[in-house]
């Protein structure tokens, strides 16, 4: 369970308990607060009936027939006949001094703790509760709801409590105003639990809405890095590995300079130095014209040395193209491979390409030297071809030539695999596709436009 719906059902559990206990306490006070007012307010009425007939209880230990004879009609009429269901008059000691029911007269019962309260000045009562009077006979079998009452009876000058009158009043209203009132009380109290329970729920449950927003939105980004970094150890252990082909592979390129150098403009100049110490140039004696034809074999073949040695220069000496859009990159080399070879190449551009950074520039470039310069040597120069645009926001560009094709998987040359090598290491793909219909190298990288 989430933490909102522990706390409604703990909280509510718990506001449930109070509710009761204050409920409860609380009727309760309003229970007592109502049976005193009522007795308090009945007593007064019967003893201002009852008082003007009663004798000097200080005198008279019992009372006259004359009295219980005014006292029968009294309570036997009117309005508070009506009312009461039976009447006694204590005195202290215990006696019956007068009953409506004629036959305790004069007996003696223990007191209880009600009776010995009021004799202490005190209007008691009790509702519905029969059990501690022995004396109760006639009350116990009427079928209606009592409401007991003990008035002290005091003396008119000194205040004194003389005796204590007992009655039974038939308790329909009281019984209708205390269910009256402990409704209205379980209400409020209910109420007033229901709306402090709705009060807090409703702020637990936002705040726990809030709470499970930012773990969803936390573990999404959670997920994310997890993602990222799985990404960034993959992405770093390509470029390990291609670094570590870049190394090779740029050794392997130095070694074919270095060859190349050697077997070329190396050969030409040794030839040429070779042919400085001729006899045709070193004997007097030989003619002029032998000599000139001599030295202009020097000059060809050193002319010939420079002319390899600026060829190998210009394939390894990259133009300005930092600061040049990538579409001037294509053009550039497709230019120089034309002016170079004196062949023709396709080129098939957009009207904008994103701008890329420095390293995406010199990679376009060797990529489209080096293509081309597979497809003028191993595809003689048929149908060469160069494409670039954008596909699902990624950057691709195609060198193609109709020449006889190879099979990739067998073959690889060094060009193909230093550029695959730094097409890779700045996180692009490198594809060469190659048939008897020709070879198409594609290169597709993503695009972070530079400021």
């Amino acid at each position: 369970m989430s933490l909102a719906l522990q706390f409604f059902i703990a909280s509510g559990v718990g506001l449930l308990a109070a509710m009761l206990l204050v409920g409860l306490w609380v009727t309760s006070q309003i229970r007592d607060g109502v049976m005193r007012n009522s007795a308090a307010t009945t007593a007064l009425y019967v003893d201002s009936v009852i008082a003007p007939l009663l004798p000097d209880m200080r005198k008279s230990r019992e009372l006259s027939d004359t009295v219980k004879r005014a006292l029968d009609e009294t309570l036997g009429q009117g309005a508070l006949g009506k009312r009461l269901v039976s009447f006694k008059l204590w005195r202290r000691d215990g006696m019956i001094l007068y009953a409506d029911d004629a036959e305790l007269i004069g007996k003696t019962f223990p007191p209880n703790h009600n009776l010995i309260s009021a004799f202490a000045g005190n209007v008691m009562a009790e509702y519905n509760d029969l059990d501690d009077d022995p004396e109760a006979g006639e009350e116990k079998t009427v079928n209606a709801p009592l409401f007991e009452i003990y008035n002290p009876v005091r003396e008119p000058w000194s205040g004194e409590v003389v005796a204590v009158s007992e009655f039974y009043e038939i308790a329909d209203d009281f019984q209708e105003t205390l269910n009256a009132a402990l409704w209205s009380t379980w209400l409020v109290v209910a109420g007033a639990t229901a709306a402090a329970l709705a009060l807090l729920s409703g702020i637990v449950f936002r705040g726990s809405r809030t709470i499970e927003t930012q773990r969803t939105a936390l573990e999404a980004k959670v997920t994310e890095l997890q993602s990222a970094l799985s990404q960034n150890s993959s992405l770093r252990q390509r470029v390990q590995r291609a670094s570590r082909r870049a190394t090779a592979i740029n050794e392997r390129y130095l070694r074919r300079i270095g060859a190349d150098l050697h077997d070329g403009p190396a050969q030409l100049v040794a030839l040429a130095a070779l042919r400085m110490d001729s006899p045709l140039l070193l004997d007097p004696a030989a003619s002029s014209e032998l000599r000139e034809a001599e030295i202009s074999g020097i000059h060809k073949t050193l002319g010939e040395a420079m002319r390899e040695i600026r060829g190998i220069c210009n394939g390894l000496v990259l133009p300005q193209i930092e600061t040049q859009a990538v579409v001037d990159i294509l053009t550039l080399a497709v230019k120089e491979h034309e002016r170079r070879t004196s062949s023709k190449v396709a080129l098939t551009l957009p009207g904008r390409l994103p701008e890329l950074g420095t390293s995406e520039k010199i990679s376009i470039y060797r990529f489209v030297q080096e293509g081309l310069n597979n497809a003028w040597r191993h595809g003689k120069g048929k149908d060469q071809a160069v494409r670039a645009g954008m596909k699902g926001g990624r950057l691709m560009v195609e060198v193609m030539d109709g020449g006889p094709g190879f099979d990739p998987s067998r073959s690889e040359g060094l060009g193909l695999a230093g550029l695959r090598e730094r097409i890779e290491s700045i996180g692009g793909q490198f594809e060469t596709l190659s048939g008897p219909q020709g070879t198409r190298l594609v290169i597709t990288l993503s695009v972070e436009e530079q400021p």
